[in-house]
């Protein structure tokens, strides 16, 4: 039945979405529909050029077919899981802890998912193939909408690496060292709570870990890197430098000394990418709309990963990115979505759930200017807050209801309801 959206939050976070608003582009209209919203995607019609254009659908057909995979193995307890995973499994979903920290549903899925891929019965797998990006290394996605906490998966998938491979050093599916990648300065310092060994991170603060097993995790190595310390040069970039130093690009081995510093010596590393839609590889030909510098970054993020993999071995690579687009030299309706991708969870998915911030609608004054002063016929309002604001007032006075409003209009979001505070704790 269609209908206006009286009530954006129709799920819970903690549990998976049993219902969904669904979209109809001939009526614009939705309908509050029962079930999961399918995993996927919304991208521009083609040849549109208007501006409430409501897009097309595309679905990922590969998540699809896990999702149900993952939620029948989760029902069936997890088969096929080492001891180490099993109590992290436990652990993650402990009842007796929900008061000091609970996971959404969609972290859980999201780690479960990672999880499945590399611990459940080879049956429960067939016919499930994930097609990397045509490199050397196995890279998979987690899609995960902003502020639907991936920080805090990204610990669980390294507490549930580094646990594994020290309670069994045999195990080659299984990784004791880890190396984060970060898009920027500020994000490379955030994510420093993902190292076991920083004073704030995650696996104490958000009791991630049993405490039996904290020492245990220390024995692991996780190494933050902004993509910069990835940089490197070709011989021809070398030898078109002005200068007496001739000695050529740097080897393999020299490189991956620099990058990786104290794990330089170590083989078979785990690599995170935070805000991979930045990592991806170059095509041949002609990219629209790329500026150069996107196309640098890219080039020495992947290269860099390369040289890596060719001197010591990525174990794999787990992506981490809210919109893993990657150009693909055709018009932006055609980007490529990541094909690696696993686990997805959108933000209309996180909307619905409570999970992040609501959009509130501006609205645009359109009006004709007063003939006369050619001024808009909302200028009143902007005159009153300029003589406001320019008055005298008490130190205690608070600001105009007009300007605490039009702050939160300009910042086009809104706090959400009741549950805001109860929910807000894990997002990372």
């Amino acid at each position: 039945m269609a209908a206006t959206i009286d009530q954006l939050i129709i799920n819970s976070p903690w549990e998976e979405p049993g219902k969904h608003w669904r979209y109809d582009r001939e009526s614009r209209t939705f309908s509050r529909e029962e079930g999961r919203r399918p995993a996927g995607y919304v991208v521009a019609t083609p040849g549109s050029k208007s501006f409430d254009d409501p897009g097309v659908f595309r679905e990922l057909p590969e998540v699809n077919r896990i999702r149900p995979r993952v939620k029948a193995w989760r029902d069936a307890g997890h088969p096929g899981v080492t001891g180490t995973t099993r109590r992290l499994l436990e652990h993650w979903r402990d009842p007796e802890l929900f008061e000091e920290r609970r996971f959404f549903f969609c972290q859980l899925e999201a780690i479960e998912t990672l999880i499945w891929l590399i611990e459940a019965p080879e049956g429960d797998r067939q016919g499930i193939s994930v097609k990397g990006d045509g490199g050397p290394f196995e890279r998979i996605c987690a899609k995960m909408a902003t502020g639907a906490g991936k920080t805090l998966v990204m610990a669980m998938a390294i507490a549930w690496q580094i646990l594994n491979r020290v309670a069994n050093p045999q195990d080659p599916r299984f990784a004791k060292h880890v190396l984060v990648v970060a898009p920027g300065l500020t994000v490379r310092k955030r994510l420093a709570v993902l190292e076991p060994t920083d004073p704030g991170n995650y696996h104490e603060r958000f009791n991630m870990v049993p405490s039996a097993l904290r020492e245990r995790l220390r024995q692991g190595r996780v190494l933050v890197r902004n993509w910069h310390w990835l940089n490197w040069e070709s011989d021809e970039r070398v030898s078109r430098k002005r200068g007496v130093d001739k000695r050529g690009a740097k080897s393999d081995a020299a490189y991956v000394r620099d990058a990786l510093g104290d794990i330089a010596s170590v083989f078979n590393i785990l690599v995170i990418n935070d805000e991979a839609h930045h990592a991806w590889r170059v095509p041949a030909g002609k990219l629209r709309g790329v500026t150069k510098a996107d196309v640098e970054e890219a080039t020495r993020w992947i290269g860099g990963l390369d040289r890596i993999h060719r001197a010591r071995g990525i174990l794999r690579c787990y992506d981490f990115s809210a919109t893993p687009f990657a150009p693909s030299g055709h018009e932006s309706t055609e980007e490529a979505l990541f094909g690696w991708i696993v686990s997805d969870f959108s933000l209309n998915d996180a909307i619905e759930s409570g999970l992040v911030k609501t959009p509130r609608v501006v609205v645009r004054d359109d009006g004709v200017p007063a003939a006369a002063t050619y001024r808009s016929k909302l200028y009143h309002i902007y005159q009153w807050v300029r003589d406001d604001l320019n008055g005298k007032a008490e130190a205690h006075e608070p600001l105009p209801d007009l300007v605490v409003n039009a702050y939160y209009l300009k910042t086009g979001w809104r706090q959400l309801g009741s549950g805001r505070r109860s929910t807000c704790r894990l997002r990372r």
